[in-house]
């Protein structure tokens, strides 16, 4: 277990995490979401002891990470994978890691067997691809056989069936009773992956809830219609409280629910060839929570750039 208390965090005048404070459970999924710059890897930093918080606590089961003895055994953490020295082999790499705590060899083997790299575990690790390299982090962070699995943005640079297998592990190590916390920017995925989301923007706290209350949250309650005589099923909804708004082959409808317009329609004798409610995407909730804390806005692509020379 996670637990994060009143967590705040400055570089001198700017302050990076503000009281923060949320609580990671075993046995399920949590995903760590945020805009860039939103304080997701400074706080996890912080949970790693890699940065002294300014105030507040950041426990892993029950301790400060710096005071567990075996912290490979509490903690397996992917910050950035490319945090190997270049020179050495994967296998080399890991086996300095296990040495440091009593792990046998075997379970390097074990452990480039699993995330797919024992082909090339006699290979120097700074010729390897991004995703290689991914790869080779979560090794690492599995290595101890970890109670707590804290992985950021883990499918980074991997390819489809990488993707699919680290959703598989994931929630593999969550049905065995570990702690699984891990930050993705890829919306489509976590929505897959996650069954609770902690949400931060501009270092504070946003949202600390399930995916489906996060997504229900944001969705606009409108119920897609769609009939042969659709001038007429859009009178008859709009004189019963519903508010219709034209779109393309069809209506969506607000204010009524999808049994209230079947059954207005049933009455009425008029055929339903579509109705289905509208739920928000996880990205579209995400940009939605988010839409006031996102410090570093694009231009608009089909934005005038007057003023603006190469």
């Amino acid at each position: 277990m996670i637990e994060v208390d009143g967590l705040v965090k400055r570089y001198g005048a700017k302050t990076a995490v503000n009281n923060l404070s949320f609580t990671v459970k075993p046995g399920i999924v949590t995903g760590f979401l945020g805009p860039n710059g939103s304080g997701k890897s400074t706080t996890m930093r912080l949970i790693l002891g890699l940065d002294a918080p300014s105030s507040g606590t950041a426990m892993v089961n029950g301790r400060r990470y710096a005071d567990h003895r075996a912290p490979l055994a509490e903690v397996g953490a992917l910050l950035e994978a490319r945090s190997v020295h270049t020179g050495r082999s994967a296998y080399n790499h890991l086996l300095a890691l296990a040495q440091t705590h009593g792990i046998p060899s075997s379970r390097v083997t074990q452990v480039l067997e699993l995330v797919g790299l024992q082909e090339v575990a006699r290979k120097r690790a700074g010729k390897f691809s991004l995703g290689m390299g991914q790869r080779l982090g979560i090794a690492a962070a599995l290595l101890g056989d970890p109670a707590t699995v804290m992985l950021d943005e883990p499918v980074n640079g991997l390819d489809p069936e990488g993707i699919l297998w680290v959703r598989h592990l994931l929630r593999s190590l969550a049905a065995e009773g570990r702690t699984v916390f891990v930050s993705s920017h890829l919306m489509s995925e976590m929505a897959l992956t996650a069954d609770h989301l902690i949400v931060i923007g501009r270092g504070e706290l946003i949202a600390d809830t399930s995916v489906q209350d996060f997504i229900d949250g944001a969705s606009r309650n409108l119920v897609r219609v769609r009939s042969p005589r659709m001038a007429e099923l859009a009178q008859l909804l709009a004189t019963t409280g519903g508010v219709v708004t034209t779109v393309e082959g069809g209506v969506d409808v607000a204010g009524l629910s999808a049994a209230q317009i079947g059954d207005a329609a049933a009455a009425n004798g008029i055929a339903v060839h579509e109705l289905t409610p509208l739920q928000a995407s996880l990205e579209e909730a995400f940009m939605d929570m988010t839409r006031d804390s996102v410090e570093f806005h694009a231009v608009d692509a089909d934005a005038p750039t007057a003023g603006v020379t190469s």
